[in-house]
């Protein structure tokens, strides 16, 4: 039983190691690249999803929405990011909808950090893809 203190020891810096891989998940205030919005993200059900929560300026009109009867809403509330499920450490994959053109996009968002999450999105059919860096406010 001499090999029983390494054991501790092995399993003790696994754990450590395996909590250090996995960070807290995304759910939170997030400000976007341009800091013109923050976005909410929150648990919805076994998925994640974010809401606008706020805009640096009066928020707009949903003018782009492809649902005519959508484009007089304010972005202010407005689901951004759809049934995102996880789909890796730190990844989770669903959709993103963008009020500024109207469309939803495939999207992938990984937490690169306790303070920065990164979000991709790509056009519909696997076209081209865009991604920025979002900051933590809270």
């Amino acid at each position: 039983m001499k090999f029983m203190p390494t054991l501790i020891v092995l399993a003790s810096t696994a754990t450590i190691f395996a909590a250090s891989a996995a960070l807290a998940d995304p759910v939170g205030d997030w400000r976007v690249a341009d800091g013109t919005a923050t976005v909410r993200i929150k648990h919805c059900g076994a998925a994640l999803c974010g809401f606008i929560a706020s805009t640096s300026t009066p928020a707009g009109k949903d003018d782009h929405n492809p649902d005519p009867s959508k484009r007089s809403r304010s972005v202010m509330g407005i689901e951004v990011l759809i049934n995102m499920q996880k789909a890796g450490e730190n990844v989770w994959s669903g959709w993103t909808y963008n009020a500024e053109d109207g469309q939803t996009y495939s999207a992938k968002i990984s937490q690169q950090g306790e303070q920065a999450l990164q979000i991709q999105g790509c056009s519909p059919g696997g076209g081209a893809c865009g991604s920025e860096t979002w900051a933590r406010v809270k």
